[in-house]
Protein backbone atom coordinates (compact mmCIF):
# COMPACT_ATOMS: atom_id res chain seq x y z
CA UNK A 1 0.00 0.00 0.00
CA UNK A 2 1.14 3.56 -0.56
CA UNK A 3 3.63 5.20 1.78
CA UNK A 4 1.27 8.14 2.22
CA UNK A 5 0.30 9.76 5.51
CA UNK A 6 -3.26 9.42 6.74
CA UNK A 7 -3.53 12.80 8.42
CA UNK A 8 -6.08 14.51 6.18
CA UNK A 9 -8.42 12.54 3.96
CA UNK A 10 -10.84 14.60 1.86
CA UNK A 11 -14.12 15.00 3.74
CA UNK A 12 -16.06 14.16 0.59
CA UNK A 13 -14.41 10.74 0.40
CA UNK A 14 -15.15 10.04 4.06
CA UNK A 15 -18.82 10.98 3.76
CA UNK A 16 -19.77 9.55 0.38
CA UNK A 17 -20.39 5.79 0.32
CA UNK A 18 -19.78 4.08 -3.03
CA UNK A 19 -23.18 2.34 -2.90
CA UNK A 20 -26.73 3.19 -1.98
CA UNK A 21 -27.69 2.72 1.71
CA UNK A 22 -30.05 -0.12 0.84
CA UNK A 23 -27.62 -1.96 -1.41
CA UNK A 24 -26.47 -4.56 1.12
CA UNK A 25 -29.96 -5.22 2.42
CA UNK A 26 -31.24 -5.85 -1.09
CA UNK A 27 -28.44 -8.29 -1.80
CA UNK A 28 -28.75 -10.42 1.31
CA UNK A 29 -32.11 -12.13 1.82
CA UNK A 30 -31.81 -14.09 5.03
CA UNK A 31 -33.62 -17.16 3.73
CA UNK A 32 -31.60 -17.47 0.50
CA UNK A 33 -29.90 -20.89 0.41
CA UNK A 34 -26.94 -19.47 -1.53
CA UNK A 35 -24.30 -18.27 0.90
CA UNK A 36 -24.28 -14.51 0.24
CA UNK A 37 -24.45 -13.10 3.75
CA UNK A 38 -23.55 -10.04 5.75
CA UNK A 39 -20.14 -10.28 7.39
CA UNK A 40 -19.72 -10.14 11.16
CA UNK A 41 -16.98 -7.54 10.69
CA UNK A 42 -17.80 -4.05 11.97
CA UNK A 43 -15.37 -1.18 11.56
CA UNK A 44 -14.53 0.69 14.79
CA UNK A 45 -15.38 4.36 15.21
CA UNK A 46 -11.78 5.43 14.63
CA UNK A 47 -11.34 3.51 11.34
CA UNK A 48 -14.58 3.81 9.42
CA UNK A 49 -13.04 5.58 6.43
CA UNK A 50 -12.17 3.11 3.63
CA UNK A 51 -8.77 4.71 3.07
CA UNK A 52 -7.86 4.42 6.74
CA UNK A 53 -8.87 0.77 6.61
CA UNK A 54 -6.73 0.27 3.50
CA UNK A 55 -3.58 2.11 4.58
CA UNK A 56 -3.39 1.89 8.39
CA UNK A 57 -2.61 -1.85 8.53
CA UNK A 58 0.65 -1.23 6.68
CA UNK A 59 1.81 1.23 9.32
CA UNK A 60 0.58 -0.85 12.25
CA UNK A 61 2.54 -3.92 11.13
CA UNK A 62 6.14 -2.77 11.50
CA UNK A 63 7.76 -6.07 12.45
CA UNK A 64 9.59 -7.79 9.58
CA UNK A 65 8.35 -11.10 8.26
CA UNK A 66 10.03 -14.28 9.51
CA UNK A 67 10.31 -16.88 6.78
CA UNK A 68 12.49 -19.47 5.09
CA UNK A 69 13.14 -18.84 1.38
CA UNK A 70 13.16 -21.43 -1.40
CA UNK A 71 13.51 -21.09 -5.16
CA UNK A 72 10.99 -23.23 -7.01
CA UNK A 73 12.05 -24.01 -10.57
CA UNK A 74 9.37 -24.09 -13.27
CA UNK A 75 9.24 -26.33 -16.32
CA UNK A 76 9.59 -23.39 -18.75
CA UNK A 77 12.98 -22.44 -17.30
CA UNK A 78 11.72 -19.65 -15.07
CA UNK A 79 11.25 -19.68 -11.30
CA UNK A 80 9.07 -18.42 -8.49
CA UNK A 81 10.38 -17.78 -4.99
CA UNK A 82 8.62 -19.31 -2.02
CA UNK A 83 8.45 -18.06 1.57
CA UNK A 84 7.86 -20.74 4.21
CA UNK A 85 6.66 -20.06 7.74
CA UNK A 86 9.23 -22.58 9.02
CA UNK A 87 9.82 -26.31 8.89
CA UNK A 88 6.73 -28.10 7.61
CA UNK A 89 5.58 -31.29 9.31
CA UNK A 90 4.49 -34.47 7.55
CA UNK A 91 1.41 -34.83 9.75
CA UNK A 92 -2.19 -33.96 8.85
CA UNK A 93 -1.98 -30.38 10.08
CA UNK A 94 -3.25 -28.07 7.28
CA UNK A 95 -0.81 -26.09 5.15
CA UNK A 96 -1.95 -22.63 4.04
CA UNK A 97 -0.82 -21.66 0.52
CA UNK A 98 -0.83 -17.88 0.04
CA UNK A 99 -1.03 -15.83 -3.16
CA UNK A 100 -0.35 -12.10 -2.81
CA UNK A 101 -1.81 -9.11 -4.61
CA UNK A 102 -0.55 -6.91 -7.45
CA UNK A 103 3.15 -6.14 -6.88
CA UNK A 104 2.90 -7.72 -3.42
CA UNK A 105 5.28 -10.05 -1.59
CA UNK A 106 5.91 -11.72 1.76
CA UNK A 107 6.63 -8.21 3.03
CA UNK A 108 3.09 -6.99 2.25
CA UNK A 109 1.30 -6.20 5.50
CA UNK A 110 -1.41 -8.83 5.04
CA UNK A 111 1.09 -11.60 4.21
CA UNK A 112 3.52 -10.99 7.04
CA UNK A 113 0.58 -10.39 9.38
CA UNK A 114 -0.99 -13.75 8.58
CA UNK A 115 2.40 -15.46 8.78
CA UNK A 116 3.01 -14.02 12.25
CA UNK A 117 -0.50 -15.00 13.35
CA UNK A 118 -0.07 -18.58 12.09
CA UNK A 119 3.41 -18.89 13.60
CA UNK A 120 2.05 -17.86 17.01
CA UNK A 121 -0.56 -20.61 16.72
CA UNK A 122 1.92 -23.22 15.54
CA UNK A 123 0.27 -23.39 12.11
CA UNK A 124 2.05 -23.78 8.78
CA UNK A 125 2.09 -21.71 5.58
CA UNK A 126 3.91 -21.03 2.35
CA UNK A 127 3.61 -17.96 0.13
CA UNK A 128 4.27 -18.13 -3.61
CA UNK A 129 5.71 -14.94 -5.07
CA UNK A 130 4.44 -14.30 -8.55
CA UNK A 131 7.16 -14.03 -11.17
CA UNK A 132 9.40 -11.05 -10.53
CA UNK A 133 7.81 -10.13 -7.19
CA UNK A 134 10.38 -11.54 -4.75
CA UNK A 135 12.94 -8.78 -5.25
CA UNK A 136 14.81 -10.52 -8.08
CA UNK A 137 13.72 -10.26 -11.74
CA UNK A 138 12.48 -13.50 -13.25
CA UNK A 139 14.40 -14.99 -16.16
CA UNK A 140 11.75 -14.87 -18.87
CA UNK A 141 9.91 -11.98 -20.46
CA UNK A 142 6.64 -13.52 -19.27
CA UNK A 143 5.36 -12.01 -16.02
CA UNK A 144 2.11 -12.70 -14.12
CA UNK A 145 -1.49 -11.56 -14.34
CA UNK A 146 -4.92 -12.06 -12.78
CA UNK A 147 -5.71 -15.19 -14.74
CA UNK A 148 -2.30 -16.89 -14.89
CA UNK A 149 -2.92 -20.13 -12.99
CA UNK A 150 -0.10 -22.36 -14.28
CA UNK A 151 2.51 -21.49 -11.64
CA UNK A 152 0.01 -22.01 -8.82
CA UNK A 153 -0.96 -25.35 -10.34
CA UNK A 154 2.68 -26.43 -10.45
CA UNK A 155 3.28 -25.42 -6.84
CA UNK A 156 0.18 -27.11 -5.47
CA UNK A 157 1.02 -30.32 -7.33
CA UNK A 158 4.53 -30.20 -5.86
CA UNK A 159 3.15 -29.63 -2.36
CA UNK A 160 0.91 -32.66 -2.83
CA UNK A 161 3.97 -34.74 -3.68
CA UNK A 162 6.04 -33.43 -0.77
CA UNK A 163 3.28 -33.65 1.83
CA UNK A 164 0.90 -36.45 0.83
CA UNK A 165 -2.28 -36.48 2.85
CA UNK A 166 -1.72 -32.98 4.23
CA UNK A 167 -4.76 -30.68 3.79
CA UNK A 168 -3.90 -27.71 1.57
CA UNK A 169 -5.85 -24.47 2.00
CA UNK A 170 -5.33 -21.81 -0.69
CA UNK A 171 -5.61 -18.14 0.32
CA UNK A 172 -5.61 -15.38 -2.30
CA UNK A 173 -5.47 -11.64 -1.69
CA UNK A 174 -6.63 -9.05 -4.22
CA UNK A 175 -5.14 -9.99 -7.63
CA UNK A 176 -4.08 -13.29 -6.07
CA UNK A 177 -7.69 -13.83 -5.06
CA UNK A 178 -8.95 -13.33 -8.60
CA UNK A 179 -6.25 -15.69 -9.86
CA UNK A 180 -7.35 -18.23 -7.26
CA UNK A 181 -10.98 -18.03 -8.42
CA UNK A 182 -9.76 -18.77 -11.95
CA UNK A 183 -7.77 -21.74 -10.66
CA UNK A 184 -10.63 -23.16 -8.61
CA UNK A 185 -13.19 -22.80 -11.40
CA UNK A 186 -11.09 -23.80 -14.39
CA UNK A 187 -8.78 -26.50 -13.04
CA UNK A 188 -9.25 -27.05 -9.31
CA UNK A 189 -6.30 -29.09 -8.01
CA UNK A 190 -7.40 -32.29 -6.31
CA UNK A 191 -4.90 -31.54 -3.52
CA UNK A 192 -6.86 -28.48 -2.34
CA UNK A 193 -9.35 -28.96 0.46
CA UNK A 194 -10.66 -25.40 0.78
CA UNK A 195 -9.90 -21.80 -0.17
CA UNK A 196 -10.21 -18.19 0.98
CA UNK A 197 -10.51 -15.23 -1.42
CA UNK A 198 -10.04 -11.71 -0.03
CA UNK A 199 -10.78 -8.33 -1.64
CA UNK A 200 -10.58 -9.79 -5.14
CA UNK A 201 -11.11 -7.59 -8.24
CA UNK A 202 -13.62 -9.97 -9.78
CA UNK A 203 -14.52 -7.45 -12.51
CA UNK A 204 -11.14 -6.31 -13.78
CA UNK A 205 -12.55 -3.69 -16.14
CA UNK A 206 -14.53 -1.82 -13.50
CA UNK A 207 -11.62 -2.02 -11.06
CA UNK A 208 -9.20 -0.57 -13.61
CA UNK A 209 -11.59 2.34 -14.07
CA UNK A 210 -12.25 2.77 -10.32
CA UNK A 211 -8.58 3.24 -9.38
CA UNK A 212 -8.39 6.07 -11.89
CA UNK A 213 -10.95 8.10 -9.94
CA UNK A 214 -10.69 10.36 -6.90
CA UNK A 215 -8.30 9.51 -4.09
CA UNK A 216 -7.92 5.97 -5.46
CA UNK A 217 -5.52 7.41 -8.02
CA UNK A 218 -2.98 7.47 -5.17
CA UNK A 219 -3.05 3.66 -5.08
CA UNK A 220 -2.82 3.49 -8.86
CA UNK A 221 0.20 5.79 -8.88
CA UNK A 222 1.96 3.70 -6.24
CA UNK A 223 1.38 0.43 -8.08
CA UNK A 224 2.31 1.87 -11.47
CA UNK A 225 5.60 3.16 -10.14
CA UNK A 226 6.77 -0.31 -9.18
CA UNK A 227 5.31 -1.88 -12.34
CA UNK A 228 7.12 0.61 -14.57
CA UNK A 229 10.36 0.19 -12.63
CA UNK A 230 10.21 -3.60 -13.00
CA UNK A 231 9.57 -3.31 -16.72
CA UNK A 232 12.41 -0.81 -17.15
CA UNK A 233 14.71 -3.31 -15.44
CA UNK A 234 13.67 -5.97 -17.94
CA UNK A 235 14.32 -3.58 -20.82
CA UNK A 236 17.86 -3.03 -19.54
CA UNK A 237 18.64 -6.70 -19.00
CA UNK A 238 16.59 -8.60 -21.59
CA UNK A 239 17.09 -7.93 -25.29
CA UNK A 240 13.59 -9.13 -26.16
CA UNK A 241 12.04 -6.62 -23.76
CA UNK A 242 14.10 -3.85 -25.35
CA UNK A 243 12.67 -4.76 -28.73
CA UNK A 244 9.08 -4.56 -27.47
CA UNK A 245 9.13 -1.37 -25.41
CA UNK A 246 11.13 1.84 -25.27
CA UNK A 247 12.01 3.35 -21.85
CA UNK A 248 10.26 6.62 -22.70
CA UNK A 249 7.12 4.74 -23.75
CA UNK A 250 7.04 2.91 -20.42
CA UNK A 251 7.44 6.10 -18.40
CA UNK A 252 4.44 7.61 -20.17
CA UNK A 253 2.09 4.84 -19.04
CA UNK A 254 -0.27 6.71 -16.73
CA UNK A 255 -3.01 4.26 -15.72
CA UNK A 256 -3.35 0.58 -14.91
CA UNK A 257 -5.60 0.19 -17.94
CA UNK A 258 -2.87 1.69 -20.14
CA UNK A 259 -0.33 -0.73 -18.65
CA UNK A 260 -2.61 -3.67 -19.33
CA UNK A 261 -3.24 -2.44 -22.88
CA UNK A 262 0.42 -1.90 -23.71
CA UNK A 263 2.12 -4.58 -21.60
CA UNK A 264 0.00 -7.20 -19.84
CA UNK A 265 -2.32 -8.04 -22.74
CA UNK A 266 0.20 -8.36 -25.61
CA UNK A 267 2.77 -10.06 -23.39
CA UNK A 268 0.35 -12.83 -22.41
CA UNK A 269 -1.54 -13.42 -25.64
CA UNK A 270 -4.57 -11.16 -25.22
CA UNK A 271 -5.77 -8.90 -28.03
CA UNK A 272 -6.34 -5.92 -25.74
CA UNK A 273 -6.84 -4.90 -22.13
CA UNK A 274 -10.59 -5.43 -22.52
CA UNK A 275 -9.98 -8.91 -23.90
CA UNK A 276 -7.74 -9.68 -20.90
CA UNK A 277 -10.33 -8.33 -18.47
CA UNK A 278 -13.14 -10.31 -20.10
CA UNK A 279 -11.20 -13.58 -20.12
CA UNK A 280 -9.73 -13.36 -16.61
CA UNK A 281 -12.36 -11.66 -14.43
CA UNK A 282 -13.47 -14.11 -11.76
CA UNK A 283 -17.04 -12.91 -11.24
CA UNK A 284 -18.57 -15.25 -13.80
CA UNK A 285 -16.57 -18.19 -12.45
CA UNK A 286 -17.83 -18.21 -8.85
CA UNK A 287 -20.66 -20.57 -9.80
CA UNK A 288 -18.14 -23.19 -10.95
CA UNK A 289 -16.08 -23.44 -7.75
CA UNK A 290 -16.22 -27.08 -6.54
CA UNK A 291 -14.65 -26.90 -3.05
CA UNK A 292 -15.55 -24.98 0.14
CA UNK A 293 -14.48 -21.39 -0.44
CA UNK A 294 -14.83 -18.31 1.75
CA UNK A 295 -14.98 -14.99 -0.13
CA UNK A 296 -14.50 -11.83 1.94
CA UNK A 297 -15.26 -8.39 0.50
CA UNK A 298 -15.98 -4.88 1.80
CA UNK A 299 -18.56 -2.76 0.00
CA UNK A 300 -16.42 0.37 0.51
CA UNK A 301 -13.28 -1.13 -1.08
CA UNK A 302 -11.64 1.91 -2.78
CA UNK A 303 -10.23 -0.28 -5.55
CA UNK A 304 -13.65 -1.45 -6.72
CA UNK A 305 -17.29 -0.72 -7.48
CA UNK A 306 -20.41 -2.74 -6.76
CA UNK A 307 -19.87 -4.43 -10.15
CA UNK A 308 -17.56 -6.94 -8.42
CA UNK A 309 -20.30 -8.14 -6.06
CA UNK A 310 -22.14 -11.19 -7.42
CA UNK A 311 -25.84 -11.80 -7.47
CA UNK A 312 -26.89 -14.81 -5.37
CA UNK A 313 -27.49 -16.94 -8.46
CA UNK A 314 -23.87 -16.35 -9.57
CA UNK A 315 -22.46 -18.15 -6.53
CA UNK A 316 -21.71 -21.85 -6.20
CA UNK A 317 -23.34 -23.64 -3.24
CA UNK A 318 -19.75 -24.36 -2.16
CA UNK A 319 -19.01 -20.64 -1.77
CA UNK A 320 -19.70 -18.60 1.34
CA UNK A 321 -19.59 -14.94 0.29
CA UNK A 322 -19.26 -12.57 3.26
CA UNK A 323 -19.93 -8.93 2.47
CA UNK A 324 -19.30 -6.14 4.98
CA UNK A 325 -20.29 -2.50 4.72
CA UNK A 326 -16.79 -1.35 5.62
CA UNK A 327 -13.28 -2.75 5.64
CA UNK A 328 -11.47 -1.07 2.75
CA UNK A 329 -9.09 -3.05 0.56
CA UNK A 330 -7.51 -5.96 2.48
CA UNK A 331 -8.04 -3.92 5.64
CA UNK A 332 -10.69 -5.12 8.12
CA UNK A 333 -9.06 -3.41 11.06
CA UNK A 334 -10.90 -3.42 14.41
CA UNK A 335 -10.17 -3.19 18.12
CA UNK A 336 -9.09 0.08 19.73
CA UNK A 337 -6.61 2.74 18.54
CA UNK A 338 -4.17 1.71 21.29
CA UNK A 339 -4.72 -2.01 20.71
CA UNK A 340 -5.78 -2.60 17.09
CA UNK A 341 -6.72 -6.08 15.93
CA UNK A 342 -6.68 -7.65 12.51
CA UNK A 343 -10.00 -9.34 11.86
CA UNK A 344 -8.89 -11.02 8.61
CA UNK A 345 -6.36 -13.18 10.40
CA UNK A 346 -8.92 -14.21 12.99
CA UNK A 347 -11.56 -15.01 10.36
CA UNK A 348 -9.17 -16.98 8.16
CA UNK A 349 -8.00 -19.09 11.10
CA UNK A 350 -11.58 -19.75 12.15
CA UNK A 351 -12.58 -20.80 8.63
CA UNK A 352 -9.58 -23.09 8.21
CA UNK A 353 -10.34 -24.75 11.54
CA UNK A 354 -13.95 -25.31 10.47
CA UNK A 355 -12.85 -26.92 7.21
CA UNK A 356 -10.18 -29.15 8.75
CA UNK A 357 -11.80 -30.37 11.95
CA UNK A 358 -10.42 -33.85 11.37
CA UNK A 359 -6.83 -32.70 10.93
CA UNK A 360 -4.56 -34.04 13.64
CA UNK A 361 -2.26 -31.84 15.64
Amino acid sequence: MPSTTTACWPDKMARSPPFSPHFLTALMPVSDPIMLIESHFHAPWWARNPHLQTILPKWLRRAPARFVAERFELVDGDFVDLAWSGDISQNARPLMVLFHGLEGSIHSHYAKGLFAHLQRQGDEAVLMHFRGCSGEPNRLLQAYHSGAIEDAQALIAELGRRFPGKPLIAIGYSLGGNMLVNLLARACPRELQAAVVISAPLRLDSCADRVNQGFSRVYQSYLLRTMRDNLQSKIRHQAEAGKRWQPQQVQQIATLRDFDEQVTAPLHGFASADHYYQRCSGLGLLARIPIPTLVIHAADDPFMTEAVIPRPEQISPMVRYELSRRGGHVGFLHGTPWRPRFWLEERISQWVKEQTQGASR
